[in-house]
């Protein structure tokens, strides 16, 4: 039998299976209403298709656990659409649609670990470390001088993602993004 989880014990970050689909719940609040009975009401992300929706449901309802795994997989290379990864543990290789990985794609590099998240077997997703180091390789030219703090402009990185970085920010410079935002976070 499955694990189930009940309402009154929901947390961010716990994983749970409603129709047939592995979600996490974003926010949960544990509602005592002067009249009646005690409810959940629970924001929800579906794992699969990235929704987000809220649901209620009857304090303590029993609701089956989702069983999500997690690996450390190598980046290798892409090709046609396809993300090659490789197991760090059993070096068994094996590939992601594009789909899979969602805007991870924007910061993901070659040879970089990352944590890939299935369900049943089925690929759900991939998380990447919460910040990266990439290089600026096109960005217009700091002019000496040019320390208005606030002031910014775009850069393309060597994955080809776009990010708003400081004015003497320069085209070599490496820098630190957050990869949940695609903000800027400093030189590297």
């Amino acid at each position: 039998m499955a694990d189930v989880t009940s309402t009154t014990d929901w947390k961010p970050g716990l994983t749970v299976e409603l129709d047939g689909a592995p979600h996490v719940i974003v926010e949960s609040h544990h509602v005592k209403p002067g009249k009646g009975g005690a409810y959940v009401r629970a924001k929800l992300k579906n794992l699969e298709t990235g929704a987000q929706f809220e649901r209620t449901f009857n304090a303590g309802q029993k609701v089956p656990a989702a069983m999500i795994e997690r690996r450390d997989m190598q980046f290798l290379y892409e090709a046609d659409g396809a993300y090659h990864m490789m197991d760090t543990e059993t070096y068994e290789q094996t590939h992601i649609d594009a789909a899979a990985i969602g805007d991870a794609r924007r910061f993901l590099k070659e040879n970089m670990v990352v944590i890939v998240t299935t369900n049943k077997g089925r690929i759900i997703g991939v998380e990447l470390p919460t910040s990266v180091e990439l290089e600026v390789v096109e960005t217009e030219p700091g002019i000496r001088g040019d320390t208005v703090s606030g002031a910014n402009k775009p850069a393309k990185l060597e994955t080809g993602a776009t990010v708003q970085v400081p004015l003497f920010v320069n085209t070599g410079d490496r820098i630190k993004v957050d990869t949940r935002t695609g903000a800027y976070q400093g030189r590297a």
